[in-house]
């Protein structure tokens, strides 16, 4: 299990240790983002900072519906107890922590401030799948009588459950 917290911006922030592949290691403050279908995204300067290696360039289009390209790289991450090699996109903002990451587990949010947030496992970990491997996988599972392409086998159902707590005194009414 991962845990974290919920900041005054009502963002989930968990601490995630990040390794170069020769080992330096520095841990990192990301924001859970479940917008971001990637893994992990990394200012430039703590990228070259920890000499992760580059592997490839990445496009994007933003919503804007401008395209941009930018720079992947490759880290290994403390990720629930387990080493993991991960795709890093550079990225001239905060850290944020995708729902590729995510996938396979469940998140918990008290969206309040100094709220929990919760990661846990729904499957044991596959510590050699790689970001193209995992790209490439195409089982389908059953999800609710649907079928649903990028779940992985054994796994029925995911979850994501949100307790949003709001002071009834502060709360905007709406008629």
């Amino acid at each position: 299990m991962i845990s974290g917290w919920v900041n005054t911006y009502r963002e989930a922030v968990v601490r995630i240790p990040v390794r170069s592949l020769q080992g330096q290691e520095q841990t990192v403050e990301v924001v859970i983002d479940t917008g971001f279908n990637g893994y992990l995204t990394l200012p430039p300067g703590l990228i070259s900072a920890l000499g992760l290696p580059f592997r490839r360039n990445g496009r994007a289009v933003l919503g804007d519906g401008s395209e941009i390209t930018f720079d992947i790289h490759e880290a290994v991450i403390l990720w629930d107890g387990q080493p993991r090699r991960i795709a890093v996109d550079a990225a001239d903002t905060e850290p944020l922590l995708g729902m590729s990451l995510l996938d396979g587990h469940e998140l918990n949010l008290q969206v309040i401030d100094g709220g929990q947030a919760l990661i846990r496992s729904l499957q044991p970990f596959q510590s050699s799948r790689l970001p193209q491997e995992a790209a490439a996988r195409s089982t389908s599972a059953s999800a609710g009588g649907r079928t649903c392409p990028t779940m992985p086998s054994g796994v029925s159902e995911v979850r994501m459950s949100l307790l949003a707590t709001t002071l009834a005194s502060t709360a905007p009414v709406i008629r």
